[in-house]
């Protein structure tokens, strides 16, 4: 067996393990949220109890009723200081453990393919998206290391398993060397980083839409309120995923800035000129102006909340458009999606 097809046979190992992943964490997560949803139900039945003994009105039937309701719904009564128990997060570490198996045969399968192809391996958009997929799993278990974004784990390993089955099924090539132009360092530098701030900035964006789903259930969406979505009760609030999705950007932000420069300066090396108006180097110049906006309407003119979220999805969504629509689409210097060769 070649390296190459090692690589291949490693890819499908890897998404199958995180479908795996995937699965464990929508279980946990549905359980706390059914928890959660729970405890929430017990509170508010606590409260009316209290509110009918505070007027009166048949105070020690209801109280009654209401201490048994609770009891019956395998909580504690409404004053119990321990009203909220611990949830079994044995799926979680399931999750986790499969993420990590994944990430790791993920790892082998990008490493087998660049010794196969004799270079660094993300010269292509199979390349690219195998690596970004890599990148983005990556600062998922970093970040969990720190603190606790197991509930990240369903939907980042769920873009992670789309991303691998649209590298295998739709954007793949044989491993094979670069044309003359990407022999060069800055292929390691400038396409490294730019892939780093992908990944970050996938993980950001689906703290954002998190965000958004969180905030539209808890302001009482008739769709979002069903009994389906109790899992969004087991996200923290809105407020806490917008400072976490921050953090993310801001970090993605710098790593793209980078990007942009090194770009113009291998342009230079290249072609002999740092900006040339290609399409790759006009939505690269895109992406990074819509999350410096981002970035400006946050810190400096106080937009939060739901605004500061569809920011990150509009970039995000041009962050997409950039590594494929315009390597499809646009003919330019930039085309190495390496379909059409």
């Amino acid at each position: 067996m070649s390296y190459a097809e090692l690589s291949t046979h490693l890819v499908w190992a890897a998404l199958t393990v995180l479908t795996v992943s995937m699965i464990a964490f929508l279980v946990d997560l549905t359980r706390l949220g059914e928890s959660r949803s729970d405890l929430a139900s017990v509170a508010r039945l606590g409260t009316r109890r209290k509110e009918l003994v505070g007027v009166g009105a048949a105070g020690d039937v209801d109280a009654s009723h209401a201490d048994a309701t609770a009891r019956a719904g395998g909580g504690a009564a409404p004053d119990d200081p321990a009203v909220e128990r611990p949830v079994n997060r044995r799926a979680a570490a399931i999750g986790m453990s499969t993420a990590t198996l994944g990430w790791l045969l993920l790892v082998l399968a990008i490493v087998t393919r660049g010794i196969a192809a004799g270079r660094t391996p993300w010269a292509n958009m199979y390349e690219f998206t195998l690596v970004g997929a890599c990148v983005a799993l990556t600062v998922f278990l970093v970040v969990s290391r720190f603190r606790d974004v197991r509930f990240l784990g369903a939907f980042v390993t769920l873009l992670a398993v789309l991303f691998l089955a649209l590298a295998q099924e739709v954007f793949f090539v044989q491993a094979d060397g670069v044309q003359p132009a990407l022999q060069s360092y800055w292929l390691v530098i400038h396409v490294g980083v730019a892939i780093t701030a992908a990944g970050i900035l996938t993980v950001a964006f689906v703290t954002s839409v998190l965000q958004l789903l969180r905030d539209s259930r808890d302001n009482g969406s008739a769709v979002l309120n069903h009994r389906a979505f109790r899992w969004l009760e087991a996200l923290p609030t809105p407020g806490q995923l917008e400072v976490l999705s921050f953090r993310l950007n801001a970090v993605g932000f710098v790593l793209w800035t980078f990007t942009l420069i090194a770009g113009s300066i291998w342009a230079e090396h290249a072609w002999g000129r740092y900006w040339g108006w290609d399409p790759k180097e006009v939505w690269t110049f895109i992406v990074w102006v819509v999350y410096a906006g981002y970035l400006h309407a946050r810190t400096t003119r106080g937009w939060s909340g739901r605004r500061a979220a569809y920011f990150v999805v509009v970039g995000y969504a041009c962050v997409l458009f950039n590594f494929t629509g315009v390597n499809l689409i646009f003919d330019g210097k930039h085309s190495y999606s390496g379909l059409t060769s």
